[in-house]
């Protein structure tokens, strides 16, 4: 019986009671009817216990029997990121009760909703290190974008410092929503060599008109930006510091920027267990500290008690036209994003401050291991020097459409090209490595591009 306590929910008292109410001493007794000629008396031949990650890749193998070696392999990321969700997550985030993400309007009936957001919001805060959050927001670029819309109302200033190492992609979300003729938006430009947001450059444009400076830690080229000195100099000139990311996996193991500074930490939550897919849902993360939060966009969700001193949740705050005078208002957006917040709730629940970090851990490694990788290929070579996380830049002698043309031939989803983003990186692809990526993916992903390098 012991052997099998971990995978039923009754402890050895429990069983114990059980077999003194039937009448027997223990459970082996429970088979005496049973001829031993008929019993096993030996462990099962079975094979080795597997993850949950490998068993599930080995029952889609006996479901849809590919030839080895044939299965499609993703190196894409750039802001959606392909990683393990254990089969836990779904099956509670299924329920019937979670389908409608409504606003929980009326607390008397939404205790539960209520409740959920509010342990979210507490995980962002503990994963930022800031101390409040909303979960309000559609996606990083939307909460990037709506920070920079806060900064200027906290600090009656024009001038945004915008890193061009940024999400191509947000910070074209920031320029349509700011008002140009209320706001400037001066792009600082990344170092060529490094990666990393220019120091020089920043120090040059900071200023007394500077209401935010924006940077995303790792950035778009899956650098790590040193966040502590940027913060300084901003926090110099009285500018607000925006820190935005793209994978929140990234924090695992890096210090969250609310200790380095940060006034303002957004990012995108699509790495919290949901899954890769059309474009969406998506999850935006919006946290700050308690000192700006009449001015941060979105619901809040607070604990209380009742009239009879019972715990409680109710919306805090709701700084809408919908429950506020409009000119109050800090921002439209009318989401909950409850269903996504539940997901990345029930995640990181599971995973725990020693998962998330190994998970953290994993990426690092494995993306490490596919920059030495490949850059052992002739005509291949890691772009920036600087410290990255699960990302990198990986400069070809071809042209990276023509290598990723190539690679799908093979199944392999080979990296994101940089061209279209940054036309300077004309032969450059963006490569991403997550747990999902096993040795024999990135070694079978090193030899193709050789192959079709030699093939020029």
């Amino acid at each position: 019986m012991q052997d099998f306590a971990r995978y039923i929910p009754h402890t050895e008292e429990d069983c114990k009671e059980m077999l003194e109410t039937i009448g027997v001493k223990t459970t082996e007794d429970l088979f005496e009817p049973v001829p031993n000629k008929y019993r096993l008396n030996k462990p099962l031949n079975l094979p080795l216990p597997l993850s949950e990650p490998d068993l599930l890749r080995h029952m889609q193998g006996l479901q849809s029997p590919v030839v080895s070696g044939e299965r499609w392999s993703s190196f894409l990321g750039g802001g959606a990121y392909h990683h393990f969700i254990p089969s836990v997550v779904s099956s509670l985030t299924s329920r019937s009760e979670f389908y409608t993400a409504y606003t929980p309007y009326q607390p008397e009936i939404s205790q539960g909703t209520l409740q959920a957001i509010f342990e979210y919001q507490t995980l962002m805060c503990q994963l930022t290190g800031m101390e409040v959050s909303n979960a309000s927001m559609y996606d990083g670029a939307s909460s990037l974008a709506e920070a920079v819309l806060m900064a200027q109302r906290i600090t009656k200033r024009k001038k945004i410092l915008l890193s061009q190492a940024v999400h191509p992609e947000y910070r074209r979300v920031i320029q349509t929503y700011i008002d140009p003729d209320q706001q400037e938006i001066v792009p600082i430009p990344y170092q060529k060599k490094e990666g990393t947001t220019d120091p020089k450059a920043l120090s040059d444009h900071l200023g007394e008109d500077v209401s935010a400076v924006v940077i995303q830690s790792p950035n778009f080229f899956g650098v790590i930006e040193d966040l502590q000195s940027i913060a300084e100099k901003a926090h110099q000139q009285g500018a607000l510091f925006v820190v935005g990311f793209s994978e929140a996996a990234a924090y695992g193991i890096l210090a969250p920027p609310g200790p380095l500074g940060a006034d303002i930490v957004v990012g995108e939550g699509q790495s919290l267990g949901i899954p890769v897919s059309y474009g969406g849902p998506y999850l935006g993360i919006f946290t700050t500290w308690d000192k700006f939060v009449r001015q941060m966009p979105g619901r809040l969700v607070g604990e209380t008690v009742d009239l009879e001193g019972r715990r409680g949740f109710v919306l805090t705050l709701a700084t809408r036209e919908q429950h506020i005078r409009r000119e109050r208002a800090t921002s439209n957006i009318c989401t909950n994003e409850g269903l996504c917040a539940l997901i990345a709730t029930v995640y990181l629940s599971t995973l725990g401050k020693r998962g998330l970090k190994e998970l953290a851990l994993m990426n690092l490694s494995k993306a490490e291991y596919a920059k030495k990788t490949i850059s052992q290929v002739r005509g291949c070579k890691v772009h920036f020097s600087s410290p990255a996380f699960n990302e990198f830049v990986l400069e070809t002698e071809r042209e990276p459409e023509k290598i990723l043309g190539a690679l799908t031939k093979q199944r392999i989803l080979g990296g994101l090209s940089l061209r279209k983003y940054y036309p300077e990186l004309n032969r450059h692809l963006l490569v991403t490595v997550t747990e999902t990526n096993t040795k024999e993916e990135i070694d079978r992903w090193a030899v193709a591009v050789r192959e079709i390098l030699n093939l020029k």
